[in-house]
């Protein structure tokens, strides 16, 4: 019982993110831009830290449950539930917004899939978005690792773990859309279809390669740490 509720909470908290986020950027992204949709997704951890993450930990992405697997901080049971749980969730949100956005004059807009080439902002190429997301994604990771180390930090970790998710978004936004997380990716992808679903293996791929050396490299600094 006590596993099914951190799974249930992994799949409400992945659904709060991706209707929340993606959802500012489908429709409201001509309004607020790129800082407010930034803001979406960084409020939208926050809101997730102090809710439904309490119980489950609140990864809400497949990269950082990977991560603590490898910091041996979960169970291969739990990892496997939360990630199945997490693009369970990921796909109800995209469902929810699909289903908002057909009710308005946006149809066509597309539902926050992350692209490269000539469907990114900025046109970037197939390696540099691999190696953008791989980057962000290994920011992202050892912040929320270093952050969740010392429990005297507790109480703070969803507030700075939103802000440094914000920061990257103002950064990676004109260029890849800003993944950092594969359930996130899949299911817009999946719902937008074409192009965006071909290209969709960059921002599944790029995020667990930024995932696992953030891993390795805490695991590096944390027994440096005690060491010292």
């Amino acid at each position: 019982m006590k596993s099914f509720k951190k799974y249930l909470c992994e799949f409400l908290g992945t659904l709060m993110l991706v209707l929340l986020g993606c959802g500012s950027a489908v429709i409201a992204g001509a309004w607020i831009g790129i800082t407010g949709i930034a803001l979406a997704f960084g409020l939208s951890i926050v809101a997730i830290a102090y809710s439904v993450g309490r119980i489950s930990g609140g990864h809400v992405n497949p990269a950082v449950s990977l991560a603590m697997l490898i910091n041996k901080k979960m169970s291969i049971k739990d990892f496997i539930g939360y990630v199945v749980a997490q693009f369970a969730g990921a796909f109800a949100g995209s469902g929810l917004l699909a289903l908002i956005v057909s009710t308005t004059q946006l149809q066509g807009m597309g539902f926050g899939a992350n692209n490269f080439g000539e469907l990114s902002p900025l046109g970037i190429t197939m390696i540099g978005a691999l190696v953008v997301e791989a980057i962000a994604t290994f920011i992202f990771v050892i912040s929320i690792l270093g952050v969740t180390h010392n429990e005297k930090y507790s109480s703070k970790a969803g507030i700075v773990i939103g802000l440094v998710l914000t920061l990257i978004h103002i950064v990676t936004i004109p260029l890849t859309g800003t993944s950092v997380n594969p359930a996130r990716s899949l299911a817009p992808a999946v719902l937008t279809g074409g192009e965006s679903l071909t290209q969709v293996w960059v921002f599944i791929v790029g995020p667990l390669l930024g995932a696992v050396v953030a891993a390795f490299a805490w695991k590096l600094l944390s027994k440096k740490e005690e060491e010292i």
